[in-house]
């Protein structure tokens, strides 16, 4: 699997609706051979929803208005997920055509990054990574004529407030909920390693990757004509 690369001079970070469409055009120009492609990005604060949700079900707009958190829709399904710096944001994207299969091999390679970190992680039928029972990382696909798109969420660390506040559309909720009750079901990566954040994202990319595929500026340009396609509200 090759790591796929910006130009060194492009990298700077961008709105999260760049990246999911750098996913999509990652996957119409995989490139010749059998190499799957993957990358990690990170983003300010912003809340992603799944392709069957309805946004006003699923989050509290008002308080990602005031606490300018970006939201953006997905075109994979599954559940409303939270980002922020903290978050290390995976996409994986193959030639494989079963969902099934695909999410698998996603699973499996995140679980044998983090066991190689001496951390004790496994998967679950429902594509999530859990750590001591608590969830690390969640997992969503799609597929495309030309192969699939896995993507996935790993919680280093993060505004654990934002998140719950931006997940949560009303009060009722947010009560009946609590942050404690949120951190018992969650994990956070920094707990169970001694390694930052760019320390991780290096042991991901050393373990999975052998070989990049890097991206021109025509590639770019084209990534920020797809972006368009997926709208962001602030």
């Amino acid at each position: 699997m090759k790591y796929m690369s910006l130009p060194q001079h492009l990298s700077a970070e961008r709105p999260l609706s760049f990246y999911l469409a750098m996913e999509e055009y990652a996957v119409h120009h995989l490139p010749d051979g059998d190499d799957d492609l993957f990358f990690m990005w990170q983003v300010a604060p912003t809340v992603i929803y799944g392709r069957n949700q309805v946004m006003a079900n699923e989050l509290d707009a008002d308080y990602c208005r005031r606490h300018g958190i970006s939201i953006v829709q997905r075109k994979s399904g599954g559940g409303c997920v939270y980002a922020d710096q903290g978050n290390i944001m995976l996409s994986y994207i193959t030639r494989e055509q079963n969902t099934g299969l695909a999410f698998n091999t996603f699973i499996g390679m995140l679980v044998l990054v983090l066991r190689r970190m001496g951390i004790e992680a496994v998967g679950t039928a429902h594509n999530d990574v859990l750590i001591n029972g608590r969830k690390v990382s969640g997992t969503a696909c799609y597929k495309l004529s030309q192969g699939c798109i896995v993507h996935g969420t790993l919680l280093y660390d993060i505004n654990m407030q934002h998140m719950l506040s931006a997940l949560t559309p009303g009060p009722e909720k947010l009560q009946a909920k609590g942050i404690q009750s949120v951190r018992q079901r969650v994990t956070l990566l920094k707990d169970h390693t001694a390694m930052d954040i760019e320390e991780v994202k290096t042991a991901i990319r050393q373990t999975l990757c052998t070989g990049e595929h890097s991206l021109t500026e025509a590639d770019v340009a084209e990534i920020e004509l797809l972006q368009q396609h997926y709208g962001e509200t602030t």
